[in-house]
């Protein structure tokens, strides 16, 4: 399928690893110039490169996230390089166990900072080029939101936010025919999600038990089945869908996962 994506300018914050380098190798297959930001260098010109490497286009912006100056300035780099933007991806973020119990005040608004208030920023400064486009914004969200998790405050009612920012902006938006989804993710094998497990005393035993309750098939969701989801939504394939939260979870989030 021809997700006429070619040549389209996307934004994608934290594209350099995890779900949302998933994201953006897609994107560039799809004939798409994913714009990564992030603060690591490196990792990002990396990024890149590999991108270049396969045939691809692709280009880069730096930006701490938290710096509200940082986001303004990534994306007035974008559109001055391009002089349009076709589509965001935010993405960017971290489960950073900000909890209630043995947490404070102001690492949890520090949690918000760094996983909700750059969402708002990244996609009001890019509106204006969303409007002449009639663009497309896909919001990463997770199932913390829905299910809760335990110690992780911050990260879950950020994630909550995302939800209600996806539902507002969709309404919002509604007179630029700007559409405005966002992708749920559950369990997926990021080198984050790896680091995590690897602070348990038996990594393998505890992946084990998690992918088990996974219903469809018992096995963890991979970035390519994300950034399918993305590219969809970001695509004019998906023309009249707005304001949706679509679970790519294997039935994780919603289905019982006593079944077996």
């Amino acid at each position: 399928m021809d997700l006429k994506l070619q040549n389209k300018v996307i934004i994608v914050t934290g594209g350099s690893k995890g779900i949302g380098n998933g994201i953006c190798n897609l994107l560039a297959e799809e004939g798409a110039i994913p714009v990564i930001i992030g603060r690591n260098k490196e990792n990002v010109l990396d990024a890149v490169k590999r991108i270049e490497e396969k045939g691809g286009k692709a280009y880069h912006a730096f930006a701490e996230l938290t710096n509200p100056q940082d986001c303004i300035d990534a994306v007035a780099r974008t559109a001055e390089k391009f002089g349009r933007i076709d589509g965001v991806v935010n993405n960017a973020g971290v489960n950073d166990s900000i909890g209630l119990e043995k947490g404070n005040y102001e690492d949890f608004m520090v949690s918000i900072q760094r996983n909700l208030a750059h969402y708002y920023l990244i996609t009001q400064e890019a509106l204006p080029y969303l409007k002449e486009n009639k663009g497309s914004v896909v919001n990463i969200g997770s199932k913390s939101a829905f299910t809760g998790q335990g110690g992780t405050s911050g990260y879950a009612a950020a994630n909550g936010g995302r939800n209600a920012l996806t539902r507002e902006w969709a309404v919002e938006l509604l007179p630029y025919s700007i559409r405005v989804n966002a992708v749920i993710v559950a369990e997926c094998f990021t080198p984050l999600y790896k680091k995590w497990i690897n602070t348990f005393p038996e990594p393998e035993k505890k992946l084990n038990n998690i992918t088990s309750k996974i219903p469809l098939e018992q096995r963890m969701t991979s970035t390519e089945e994300i950034a399918n989801m993305v590219a969809f939504l970001l695509s004019s394939k998906s023309s009249h869908t707005t304001g949706q939260q679509i679970f790519v979870d294997g039935g994780y989030t919603h289905l019982d996962r006593a079944l077996t």
